[in-house]
């Protein structure tokens, strides 16, 4: 990894901001976008630049707010990678938003956010904060081979169970769902029945596939030779070059999904789900996600 003093933090408007306090990733998943060239890195994905002002250019940002505001994290570069639980920036930005009252909207998939969870749920107290966990297979053994270097399926799913425990609400984002790998009715089906027991919110899921461009299509390609012989050509065959990937099953599975989220009392619409994570209430109630 390497440091750099960074000229901002936030970005976005009203009462919506999201910040990335790393760029790059540790995870190893064979599948990121973040891969892909039109992000214009200028150094190899895993060498992670660390924002090592990041706390300083948080409170800068929001000792200027006349108003609080929902901060998001981890869209791009996971919040709590390996390098996070020496570095503890993640935490001193979450102490930050805590200290001006402002909600926090976390998306991971390390169990390292459990050490925050005192944090979360402070400032689930005074503001709100929302848990966000990425889930793909419910199959630990596959789980391995598509996310090599971060916590399983199992080890997230008690994630999700904690925070709920904690009054923290929870989202899944399902996805990306791999053709011919893990796009499976026995697959969705498994997770979402894991989710409603922990208590989820919402699940996002905008279809059953994945998407690949230039610098993440090589990259995941690499990983069909190493793990699936054979997949790769049956990609290129199929999609060619094409940036939307989806799934052979991908309305049947996406009927399954939206019935088992109704079925469930889960919010399943991604509008719905980005609705709820971000609104701000003047005043906002902790138990009315349950």
């Amino acid at each position: 990894m390497h440091f750099v003093d960074a000229k901002g933090l936030l970005t976005g408007s009203g009462g919506h901001f999201g910040m990335n306090i790393y760029r790059g990733c540790s995870h190893g998943c064979i599948y990121c976008d973040s891969r892909s060239k039109c992000y214009q890195f200028t150094h190899p994905f895993e060498d992670i630049e660390v924002k090592q002002n990041a706390p300083e250019l948080l409170e800068a940002a929001l000792r200027s707010k006349r108003k609080r505001v929902m901060i998001g994290t981890g869209a791009m570069s996971d919040p709590y990678m390996h390098c996070e639980e020496s570095l503890g920036l993640t935490r001193k930005c979450l102490e930050v938003a805590s200290k001006y009252e402002c909600g926090i909207a976390v998306q991971t998939k390390s169990d390292l956010v459990l050490r925050d969870i005192d944090l979360l749920e402070e400032i689930n107290r005074k503001a709100k904060a929302v848990v966000q966990i990425t889930l793909t297979t419910y199959d630990d053994d596959l789980c391995k081979i598509l996310e090599p270097s971060v916590c399983n399926t199992k080890r997230r799913i008690e994630v999700l169970e904690k925070m709920h425990e904690r009054g923290i609400p929870t989202i899944v984002w399902l996805t990306p769902i791999c053709p011919f790998i893990n796009d499976t009715p026995e697959n969705i089906t498994s997770i979402l029945e894991e989710c409603s027991r922990v208590g989820v919110k919402g699940v996002i899921c905008f279809d059953m596939g994945l998407t690949l461009r230039e610098g993440d299509r090589e990259y995941y390609y690499a990983a069909l030779d190493k793990h699936f012989p054979g997949l790769k050509e049956k990609y290129i065959a199929r999609y060619g070059n094409a940036y939307e990937v989806p799934s052979p099953d991908s309305k049947a599975l996406m009927n399954l999904f939206r019935n088992k989220c109704k079925e469930r009392g889960m919010l399943y619409r991604p509008d719905d789900c980005f609705k709820y994570m971000y609104e701000l209430p003047d005043r906002y109630e902790q138990l009315s996600f349950f």
